[in-house]
């Protein structure tokens, strides 16, 4: 094998394709990256066994080739090399050389046939959808999954695609978040939605893979049991969740009796000020009275308290409810609106936040039930 490529495409191909490497991989050839030859390019692939990421770099190759070698190390040296041209060789040995420059490197391989055959492309209908709103849309989200719960489809995100409308939906048994993306979705024949449970990790990498671009689109392959991005170009192949995601739907009140329009930023920062004396305290609370146009949020704990007073626009019924500081301030700084609008029915059922006008996002928060 012999070939030159980009150091700065290098290191982007290497840091999208070991994102799917595990932290404790069971074997050793989980912890390598396959090195591929094509025509005019090199693809760099790496798995956990459920994840696949493969990302393509444009490369001139002399003599055609493959190799594992150790994923996070390759990354490292990369990551290290001066710009301009890289000249990759590898001998009988299976040991791969890297110049960059004045330097030089060597990292021993391992046969490509030990590498698990994971990347099976998935060849369906394809669903196009803005890179740039749907990142935003997931960082919005993956706060919200649980990360352990024996309730495995928690630790995923639903994804529903309908004609008109896509969501994401993140459920920990304490909030629940919502993105909203309105547009015209090209579903196949007879289908009316499209439904998947998306592990949260790779989320999460998917949004780091991401392009802020106006106009990048990413394209969505489904089955029933797997998922292919195509992001540019890298493409990742996951395996869904099994089960059926909880109705959440079932979760969300229809009615109300109390409604508080207030300025978000102000929320925001009274709620981390009351934070700070909530941690000190046995159950990190902060309380919320709203009452007149007036609300007021305190904390206590053994060193002191906190009193926060806001100007809102009340509708309906005064109301006093309690929350886990950390959950009602995650939901908050997920917002980018200058007000937000809670509804609300009892101290003791859920709270929902949204936009005062529009739909694109809903949050729902469950409060504490504390002694008056």
């Amino acid at each position: 094998m012999k070939l030159q490529c980009s150091a700065q495409e290098l290191i982007t191909g290497l840091v999208n394709a070991t994102r799917a490497l595990s932290a404790r991989p069971a074997t050793q050839v989980l912890e390598c990256v396959k090195l591929s030859t094509g025509k005019d390019e090199i693809s760099l692939t790496c798995t956990d066994g459920s994840l696949t990421i493969c990302a393509r770099v444009k490369a001139q190759v002399e003599e055609a080739g493959e190799v594992l070698l150790p994923g996070r190390l390759f990354a490292e040296i990369a990551r290290k090399l001066p710009e301009g041209t890289v000249n990759i060789s590898m001998n009988e040995k299976r040991t791969a050389t890297i110049r960059c420059a004045s330097s030089r490197s060597t990292l021993s391989g391992l046969p490509v046939t030990d590498f698990p055959k994971t990347l099976d492309l998935i060849n369906t209908h394809a669903l196009h959808v803005p890179q740039k709103r749907l990142k935003d849309m997931i960082n919005r989200v993956v706060f919200a999954i649980a990360v352990q719960e024996s309730r495995q489809t928690l630790t995923g995100c639903l994804m529903e695609v309908t004609r008109g409308e896509l969501r994401l939906v993140g459920l920990d048994g304490f909030r629940l978040a919502l993105q909203r993306m309105h547009g015209d979705f090209i579903l196949p024949d007879g289908v009316t939605t499209v439904k998947a449970i998306i592990p949260g990790h790779v989320m999460g990498e998917m949004s780091r893979i991401m392009d802020d671009g106006e106009d990048a689109m990413i394209t969505f392959h489904m089955d029933g049991t797997h998922l292919m991005a195509i992001i540019g170009e890298t493409t990742l192949v996951t395996s869904l969740l099994a089960g059926e995601y909880i109705n959440y739907r079932q979760i969300l009140p229809e009615k109300w009796l109390t409604r508080v329009t207030v300025k978000r930023a102000e929320l925001s920062d009274a709620i981390e000020r009351a934070s700070l004396m909530a941690r000190e305290g046995k159950n990190n609370l902060v309380r919320m009275a709203a009452e007149g146009d007036v609300m007021r949020i305190t904390s206590m704990s053994d060193l002191g308290d906190v009193l926060e007073e806001l100007s809102v626009h009340l509708e309906g019924e005064q109301i006093e409810i309690a929350f886990n500081a950390r959950y009602i301030s995650d939901v908050i700084k997920n917002i980018d609106d200058e007000c937000c609008m809670l509804s609300m029915n009892t101290n003791v059922s859920p709270c929902v936040v949204s936009p005062v006008e529009g739909d694109d996002y809903l949050y729902l928060v469950l409060p504490v039930r504390v002694a008056n």
